[in-house]
């Protein structure tokens, strides 16, 4: 199963779209939604991250075709993952895509671990429908964007 267009755009919504490489706050070099251009930058310590160049290359304008294959292709291990932790999902796009989306965000570890997968694999669909509020905070505080991420990714779920 594929990823919707209408939540390729919730997620684009939330996320933003960078048509230049940027630092994250993680100083690790971004393009596109949230695409990482160097993985093995995540894998050095935080002060040696701003030592990595970006390559001239990558130093440009990218376009939204480019942002949009960048997209599909991080969305395709998401697409595998949720459909590996939440096998139901497969046959509900609503749930598939809210699944997706939420783990595009926070992680398929998070999903694995998380109530909400819990109770989507045991049929609590509204019970799980709750549970994507729980994930608002960063750093132990509540921030707006996810409060409002996350009840998209709720409405969504339930097909609202």
């Amino acid at each position: 199963m594929k990823t919707s267009d209408k939540a390729k755009e919730l997620i684009k919504h939330h996320e933003g779209v960078k048509n230049r490489p940027y630092l994250c706050p993680a100083k690790i070099w971004t393009i596109g939604v949230g695409h990482v251009l160097y993985p093995e930058q995540a894998k050095l310590k935080i002060e040696d991250r701003k030592n990595i160049t970006l390559l001239m290359v990558d130093n440009r304008v990218w376009t939204m075709e480019e942002i949009n294959a960048l997209l599909n292709a991080d969305l395709a291990r998401f697409e595998r993952g949720v459909a590996r932790l939440c096998p139901a999902s497969v046959g509900n796009q609503n749930h598939f895509d809210a699944l997706v989306s939420f783990s595009f965000n926070v992680g398929l570890g998070n999903l694995q671990n998380s109530g909400l997968r819990f109770k989507y694999n045991r049929g609590e669909f509204e019970y799980a429908a709750n549970e994507f509020l729980k994930w608002t905070k960063a750093g132990g505080k509540e921030l707006k964007g996810l409060v409002n991420r996350r009840q998209d990714e709720r409405n969504l779920f339930l097909g609202r």
